[in-house]
């Protein structure tokens, strides 16, 4: 079992961010997980230019960065770790670039069968839009979200322990395969949405049509 925290802070290993993403990592090691711990920061990660060539031929882009990397390393693992720093009410522009970047995940649910727990800390404390709107990806990408955890820059051993307990979590979620009905529900309704799009689409979209007919939802 693969986990694979994605940490977006500037800082790297010497950020609030990390070290309390670190303490869910340690959870999920503490379960027997494999994990692996990445720094945006540390690639090159450039903005989407929505030129569609990831929908036409999956996964390729006319972007040459790390960014094709990063996604597959998602692909492999079982369950993600997002964590970014709250600027101003929202992950940060290097979280959002990659995300902007895993559009073929949204529309062909690539994330489904996998778990998401996020991870987010800032100044002003004001984290819960952060934590819906990473569940919020998660779900249009089709993976559950086991939950979050969110802290002031200045955290203690309690913030520490719920962080490290949301790492166990993650793990029994993929052993158990546990199913959250709304959550479920949702990514259901999303991807309903999405078999239209892609029909509309399938000249253009050619790669994509194909994923949707060999996976029997079209």
């Amino acid at each position: 079992m693969k986990v694979l925290l994605i940490s977006s802070s500037p800082h790297k290993d010497k950020s609030s961010t990390f070290l309390l993403a670190g303490e869910v990592l340690q959870g999920a090691k503490e379960e027997g997980a494999v994990c692996e711990a990445l720094h945006l920061d540390s690639y090159r990660v450039f903005f989407c230019k929505h030129c569609e060539a990831c929908h036409k031929e999956i996964l390729k882009c006319s972007l040459k960065d790390d960014v094709g990397m990063i996604l597959q390393k998602m692909l492999d693992a079982d369950g993600i770790i997002l964590a970014s720093p709250n600027y101003i009410n929202q992950v940060n522009a290097l979280m959002k670039a990659l995300f902007d970047r895993s559009a073929h995940f949204i529309h062909c649910k690539r994330l489904l069968g996998k778990y998401v727990a996020g991870v987010v800390t800032s100044g002003s404390g004001q984290n819960k839009e952060v934590l819906d709107y990473l569940a919020f990806y998660s779900h249009t990408c089709g993976a559950q979200y086991s939950g979050g955890v969110s802290v002031l820059q200045q955290f203690g051993q309690d913030n520490k322990a719920e962080a490290f307990k949301l790492g166990k979590k993650l793990v029994s979620d993929i052993k158990e395969k546990k199913l959250y009905p709304q959550q479920m529900q949702a990514i259901e309704e999303g991807k309903q949405r999405f078999a239209q799009i892609i029909k509309l689409r399938k000249d253009c979209w050619q790669e994509e049509y194909k994923y949707w007919v060999e996976k029997g939802w079209l």
